[in-house]
């Protein structure tokens, strides 16, 4: 075990330090496990899971029931400040529930989904995508009341004028001219389009990826980890059907995800088609200019922004 009996796992340690460069929050960490297992009544009930990127989560028993829980502590950023208003918002509907938050440590208690296992690791990754959107058109929703103290959630509009403005500017930073002007401007072309949102603006996820899907009892899949915004349901189809297409980067395949994704959504293919190479620019240019551009996740984001060019424009 580490400092205080808290174990951080090697790869948030370095992801937090590469993309973030917080070493301070990663020395506060283990103090500020132990403050909020006294504070929630908590044990440890197993080792951290891994695989976050700026976040710290723990398989945790409750005291006062013997419930089994996790105990998640963030690195607080615009993506995912918001994640306890979206879990206040769903009430356990389609993801996991939040039984306590905590605005000064940014903590979460959720629900930890049993058994646990994740979409992603489904051979039928195009079935798996069906089920991942199927949960999405069910996570949608106009929120209500947002209690006092709780953060509130950003705009899908907000983030297009970004993009706009922004993706030329990476294009012409070092490391940013991986994708040449054509798909820079072509994204940028469609984000004019998405300025005016299709239909009504509710709650989606920028980050719902197949492992953030775990299988549960009381429900087949829940979701876990939203990062949360308001935005057109189409938003929803943007990186689920771009992860798709990084996995395999053909054609074919990526006009049938399309398919099934925007299918199970309820919305426009083509609409779908286009939030997902927006995604996928946003990906590369993201890692390109962060210094990881020789990375085998913006390598396959690479392929996926090449095959779906065609495929999004107009």
């Amino acid at each position: 075990m580490g400092d205080h009996g808290v174990s951080v796992p090697e790869s948030l340690r370095e992801n937090v330090l590469r993309f973030f460069g917080a070493a301070d929050w990663l020395a506060a960490l283990p103090a500020k496990v132990m403050e909020l297992r006294a504070h929630w009544g908590l044990d440890p009930d197993g080792p951290a899971m891994g695989g976050g990127t700026h976040s710290y989560a723990e398989p945790v028993v409750r005291r006062a029931d013997g419930s089994r829980a996790v105990l998640k502590v963030t690195l607080a950023d615009e993506e995912n400040a918001p994640e306890p208003t979206a879990l206040h918002c769903y009430a356990g509907d389609g993801a996991v529930r939040l039984h306590a938050f905590d605005t000064e440590r940014a903590a979460l208690l959720i629900e930890r989904a049993e058994p646990g296992n994740a979409l992603v690791d489904e051979t039928d990754r195009l079935g798996a995508a069906e089920v991942a959107a199927g949960v999405l058109r069910r996570l949608w929703r106009v929120p209500g009341e947002i209690p006092p103290g709780f953060p509130a959630l950003p705009e899908v509009s907000a983030l297009v004028a970004r993009w706009r403005r922004t993706f030329p500017e990476r294009l012409a930073r070092p490391g940013g001219d991986v994708l040449g002007e054509r798909p820079v401007f072509l994204a940028v072309e469609l984000l004019d389009a998405f300025a005016v949102p299709d239909g009504p603006v509710g709650l989606v996820n920028r980050d719902a990826h197949l492992g953030n899907f775990l299988a549960a009892r009381r429900e087949p899949w829940l979701l876990i980890d939203p990062k949360p915004l308001l935005g057109e349901r189409a938003f929803d189809a943007g990186f689920l059907i771009a992860q798709q297409v990084a996995e395999r980067p053909d054609t074919a395949y990526a006009w049938e995800v399309v398919t099934r994704v925007a299918d199970g959504l309820g919305v426009g293919r083509g609409r779908a088609c286009g939030w997902a190479f927006v995604r996928a620019v946003d990906t590369v240019l993201w890692m390109s200019v962060s210094g990881a551009g020789d990375s085998d996740f913006a390598k396959e984001f690479l392929a996926a922004a090449e095959v779906l060019e065609p495929l999004a424009a107009p």
